[in-house]
């Protein structure tokens, strides 16, 4: 079984914009609740299927599938509910991790997240200084979430 571990956060600057160029992702979800959640994105020209388990801590179990192109399209217009998660990914190395940022586009315009993944939930490792706030609790900030209750809708 494959288990997903990450930390998110929130940024303190920009000081990561110039690091590297973003892919344009988009997403949506075929069903989620609080044990699984199926997704089908797109990240730059290629489809994902994800399928993923309930959160335990910081972890839980995921399995993806690279699928056609043309079907994720598919999935994406005819199936997944709106509105979608639009953003572009930005993955930097730093220390031997991998941060993949994230600046969110459409209804979650303004929101710019980093997650780092771990392969266990106490794992040490270094933040950048850009770095700021933890979110990883907040369960606002899951993508799923973030297509029921937008960012632009936040108080």
């Amino acid at each position: 079984m494959a288990k997903e571990i990450e930390r998110k956060f929130l940024l303190k600057n920009d000081a990561w914009r110039d690091l590297v160029p973003g892919v344009h992702y988009r997403q949506g979800y075929l069903h989620a609740d609080k044990n699984c959640t199926v997704r089908v994105r797109i990240a730059g020209t290629t489809g994902y299927l994800t399928i993923k388990g309930a959160t335990q801590g910081i972890g839980r179990s995921e399995y993806e599938y690279v699928i056609p192109l043309e079907e994720a399209k598919a999935m994406l217009d005819e199936l997944c509910p709106q509105p979608q998660i639009e953003k572009i990914r930005y993955t930097i190395r730093f220390e031997g991790f991998s941060w993949e940022v994230d600046e969110f586009l459409g209804v979650n315009q303004g929101l710019v997240m980093a997650e780092v993944e771990l392969q266990y939930e106490e794992q040490p490792f270094s933040k950048p200084d850009w770095i700021g706030k933890e979110v990883s609790g907040d369960k606002r900030y899951y993508n799923a979430a973030l297509c029921t209750n937008p960012y632009s809708q936040w108080g």
